[in-house]
């Protein structure tokens, strides 16, 4: 079994990495964000609460996304492992993801944690903006995306840090080059893909 969390600022490229790692492992990856702009796309229930969050640059309550998480985690295909890509992002949830885990007999392997520059991830967002039209890109609101991450994500390093489960790695360069660095530190604790990787 493979358990991973991936931890970056936004536009540090998680949702790109956790595609990679989870095709190399043969996990899923389960990206909140996904989840949540399927749903507000598709106009759901949770999708029309979650989006004026999403639209502000706030993070959705820790209630409706502990909830699709632990669903999320219940389904058969995260039975052999999975790949979490922006959850947890504060203390509370670390708390619930604990409890969860624990409950399942289980517990995170490793937490990646990607770090990029400011300025470039500042670039990619509003690039990403351009391409995808995305309204939760705006210069105002990754401004305040960064100021939410460092307030209330950041400090999941130390709890993880303390456990001894955090690989930091540069998320700066080619995909397959970035692949390839969190690959070498996963190896370094025992961590290998079941399956060749790209």
């Amino acid at each position: 079994m493979t358990r991973l969390l991936l931890i970056g600022p936004p536009g540090a490229g998680k949702g790109t990495q956790a595609t990679e790692l989870a095709e190399a492992f043969g996990i899923p990856a389960i990206s909140t964000g996904d989840i949540f702009r399927y749903n507000v796309k598709n106009e759901t229930p949770l999708g029309l609460q979650a989006k004026a969050f999403m639209d502000a640059g706030e993070y959705v309550p820790d209630s409706l996304t502990n909830a699709i998480v632990e669903d999320r985690l219940q389904q058969a295909d995260a039975a052999p492992g999975f790949l979490l890509d922006g959850y947890p992002r504060t203390t509370d949830q670390v708390t619930e993801l604990d409890r969860l885990l624990e409950a399942a007999g289980t517990a995170l392997d490793v937490v990646v944690l990607i770090v990029a520059d400011t300025d470039e991830v500042v670039s990619r967002l509003l690039k990403r903006a351009a391409e995808q039209g995305r309204a939760d890109d705006t210069a105002d609101v990754i401004r305040h995306r960064l100021s939410v991450y460092e307030e209330q994500t950041a400090p999941l390093i130390d709890v993880y840090g303390a456990r001894g489960l955090v690989v930091t790695v540069d998320g700066l360069g080619a995909v397959a080059t970035v692949t390839g660095r969190i690959l070498d530190a996963l190896a370094e604790r025992g961590l290998r893909p079941p399956v060749a990787s790209k």
